[in-house]
């Protein structure tokens, strides 16, 4: 079997893992606790924590919580602002000592879902929507991904969906699930109004309770959770560190 070694930088947690280019499985998950603050030497050297749990070689695939442009950092929504400008990709592969590839969080996820999992054979409008710390997405058109999107960020009843739908906004408000729900599909609802979409994907760490909020959704298209789980941008990630045509630097 053919790996790669995926690392996962997210706004609460560095996750890695192993991820099998042929199946997607993800083996061997490893996980430690974003830095706080999470400044780009900080997250620099948890990454080379979590990394060196591993026995491998050979290029690792990064995500970040941001929009990643030739490898540069050019948002800072969910990390630390300090990251606005810096070149991950060198940093991370200076502080590997290998080459490293690094994409948006959502987009990795996507990748992994188009590849692997539950948008796999589509071939209109898809996208993947991550809900954790904040709202991501990814945009796929049949299966090319238009990188950077940050559809997260648009307006939805005066809020920004990303700090109004998020999975961490149902924590911090202590909102049911049905009043959760309502907001997310109040969100996805716009999202399909705005692109006319095929299929959503579903993706972050809340969709392990989605008998909880799926059967609440109906945004005017087919909703499906991700397959590979939260591990989808771990995924995605191992995927462009073995091709780097399907990196947005490479795009």
């Amino acid at each position: 079997m053919a790996y790669r070694l995926g690392v996962d930088v997210g706004g609460s947690g560095v996750k890695a893992a192993r991820g099998d280019l042929s199946t997607g499985a993800a083996d061997g998950r490893e996980r430690i606790v974003t830095p706080q603050p999470s400044t780009p030497e900080a997250v620099a050297g948890a990454v080379r924590e979590v990394v060196g749990r591993f026995d491998t070689d050979g290029p690792v695939g990064c995500t970040m919580p941001a929009v990643v442009m030739h490898g540069v950092v050019r948002t800072a929504s969910n990390i630390d602002h300090a990251w606005i400008g810096t070149d991950a990709r060198a940093l991370f592969a200076k502080t590997l000592g290998r080459p490293v590839e690094v994409l948006n969080d959502a987009d990795a996820a996507g990748v992994a879902e188009v590849r692997f999992g539950s948008a796999r054979d589509e071939k209109g409008v898809v996208v993947m929507v991550t809900l954790g710390t904040g709202v991501g997405t990814a945009l796929f058109v049949g299966g090319a991904l238009v990188p950077n999107t940050e559809l997260g960020h648009i307006e939805v009843e005066g809020k920004i969906a990303d700090s109004w739908a998020s999975g961490a906004a149902r924590e911090t408000h202590e909102l049911t699930w049905k009043d959760w729900a309502k907001r997310v599909d109040t969100y996805l609802t716009k999202l399909h109004a705005l692109l006319w979409c095929d299929l959503i994907v579903l993706g972050g760490g809340v969709i392990k309770h989605s008998d909880k909020f799926l059967d609440r959704l109906e945004p005017g298209c087919e909703v499906r959770v991700a397959q590979l789980g939260n591990n989808a941008g771990i995924v995605g990630a191992a995927l462009v560190a073995a091709d780097s045509s399907l990196a947005p630097s490479e795009v």
